[in-house]
């Protein structure tokens, strides 16, 4: 290659992230009021935090704020149980054998529960993977709890890959006792971005762990209209909700977190959590659909 032309490569490659990274700054400053203007609209307590993988540029608000995960705390409760695939103390073949005792009441979101209502069958840890975060089975989630070794054992790995920001505490059945319980499952923005982070990069699981739960959690059925809600068609969006139920008007959880890939193949990690709010359902999904597009929006233009 001609010197000087190779001189000249070389100094525009120097040259380019000095002179992008201002107006990527500026961009930066203007969507945490943004942020907090859909935030407001919530009629209740906002949390989100917002990342570009790939360089590191966050946004958030409320960042250390506990607010409760609801069904969200199956991510991580999945990463565990995937650990102990990959250390070969279970295989995704096995057979599990679910009891009455497993089964979570009725007013606990559960397919397998419908199917089997008083217990006595045999599942794959494969398929119960699959249940819970496909179609957030909360039958599914206690049994992978225990599979799990409990949330002493979650937390233990939790911690094990930095993450204190995020405590796995309770079952879902104990969850259905009252609606404080949910409280005790909680992450801050911070803490379940940081848990995005890892799955990104493949920390704690190995390569075919990380990519059999990054596609059930793209293959996600539950909440359309949230991260996904204002996204272009076919997106890919790998995330996992979490709702209460609505008790005098006011819902405690209503959540969403994920990786969203941008068009030029980048990744956008997203957390919102919408807390203890009076406004209807479409008013608090909508929080989330707008924070991810105005997520979305920035990435996209600032390229």
């Amino acid at each position: 290659m001609n010197v000087r032309l190779l001189t000249a490569l070389l100094l525009t490659i120097a040259f380019l992230p000095q002179h992008a990274r201002p107006e990527r700054q500026r961009s930066l400053s203007e969507l945490r009021p943004r942020l907090q203007e859909i935030a407001d609209t919530s009629k209740g307590r906002v949390g989100a935090s917002v990342a570009l993988l790939e360089t590191g540029d966050e946004v958030a608000l409320n960042a250390d704020g506990r607010f409760p995960m609801q069904s969200v705390y199956k991510l991580p409760i999945a990463m565990a149980v995937l650990r102990l695939a990959d250390a070969g103390s279970l295989k995704l073949g096995d057979m599990i054998n679910v009891t009455a005792d497993d089964i979570v009441p009725e007013k606990m979101h559960s397919p397998l529960r419908e199917k089997h209502p008083k217990g006595g069958f045999e599942i794959s840890v494969a398929e119960l993977l699959r249940v819970m975060m496909v179609e957030s089975d909360g039958t599914a989630s206690d049994v992978l709890l225990r599979v799990a070794g409990g949330p002493e054992r979650v937390g233990e790995y939790l911690r094990g890959l930095g993450l204190e920001e995020v405590s796995v505490a309770t079952s879902e059945k104990a969850m259905a006792a009252g609606p404080e319980v949910q409280y005790r499952n909680w992450a801050t923005p911070r803490g379940m971005l940081k848990l995005l982070k890892a799955v990104h990069e493949g920390r704690g699981l190995s390569a075919e762990s990380r990519a059999l739960l990054l596609r059930l959690m793209t293959e996600s059925v539950t909440g359309p209209r949230r991260l996904k809600g204002m996204l272009p068609e076919g997106t890919s969006v790998a995330h996992k909700t979490g709702t209460s139920g609505t008790v005098g008007g006011l819902t405690r959880a209503t959540n969403d977190v994920g990786i969203i890939t941008l068009p030029d193949g980048r990744h956008l990690a997203v957390v919102v959590f919408v807390a203890d709010s009076t406004a209807p359902a479409e008013v608090r999904e909508g929080v989330i659909a707008r924070i991810a597009r105005a997520a979305w929006d920035l990435h996209t233009r600032t390229n």
